[in-house]
C-alpha cells in the first residue's frame, strides 16, 4: 500500500483547499490501481503552538500522532490558502513541529506535493513558493510541477466538498501523476 496523506492548511469548515484535496483523493481512488492507496488526513488545528520547552519535555500526543503519520507517509498532499502572501500560521506552526528533530525530522526526504485555493482569481499562488522553501529546508522533496492554484474556488463547481470542474481536476491529475512517479522505487518483495 501506499499511504498518502493529505494536509489542509486551512481549518475553516467548508475550506476551499479542504476541497481540494478531497478532490485529490476522489482522484487517487478512480485510478485503476485505487485500491493500493491508503489515504489519511492531518489536521493542523490540533497542534499546539510550537514550543521548545514542550518539544524538550517529550511534546504532546497531537504531535506525536502528527509525527507518526507523516513519518509513516510516502507524499503528502499540501493545499494551501494565502493570508497576505503566505502560508497560515496554523500551516507553518505545523510544518515547524513536523521539522523536528532536524536532519532526522518525519519530514526528511519525503515526497510533498503543494497546491492552493481561494476565492481570489490568483488561487493563493503567492503562498507556494515560501511553503516550499520552508520544506525543502526541512528535508522535504517538493515535486516538480507548474503551480496548481484553484482562483474564484468558491464559483467552481463542486459536489459534496468535490471539485467537478474541468480545469480542476485536470491540473490535479497532473500533480497526483507527478507525485506518484516521483516516489522512490520499492524494492522487489523477495521471492522464496
Amino acid at each position: 500500500m501506499t499511504k498518502i496523506v493529505l494536509v489542509p492548511g486551512s481549518i475553516r469548515r467548508d475550506s476551499l483547499n479542504a476541497s481540494v484535496l478531497a478532490t485529490v483523493r476522489r482522484l487517487l481512488a478512480e485510478r485503476p490501481d485505487g485500491d493500493e492507496y491508503d489515504i489519511d488526513t492531518l489536521s493542523v488545528g490540533h497542534l499546539p503552538f510550537y514550543d521548545g520547552d514542550v518539544e524538550q519535555a517529550g511534546g504532546t500526543d497531537a504531535v506525536h500522532a502528527a509525527k507518526e503519520l507523516v513519518r509513516d507517509a510516502d507524499a503528502l498532499f499540501i493545499s494551501t490558502p494565502s493570508y497576505n502572501g503566505e502560508m497560515p500560521g496554523v500551516l507553518k506552526n505545523a510544518l515547524d513541529w513536523l521539522s523536528r528533530p532536524g536532519g532526522n525530522s518525519p519530514l526528511t526526504g519525503k515526497t510533498v506535493a503543494l497546491a492552493s485555493a481561494s476565492p481570489g482569481a490568483r488561487g493563493a499562488v503567492d503562498a507556494q513558493a515560501a511553503l516550499a522553501g520552508v520544506l525543502t529546508r526541512c528535508g522535504a522533496q517538493v515535486v516538480t510541477h507548474d503551480p496548481v492554484a484553484v482562483g474564484k474556488a468558491h464559483q467552481l463547481s463542486a459536489a459534496n466538498g468535490v471539485f467537478t470542474d474541468s480545469d480542476v481536476l485536470l491540473a490535479l491529475t497532473g500533480l497526483v501523476d507527478a507525485t506518484l512517479a516521483a516516489l522512490p522505487a520499492r524494492p522487489a518483495a523477495a521471492h522464496a
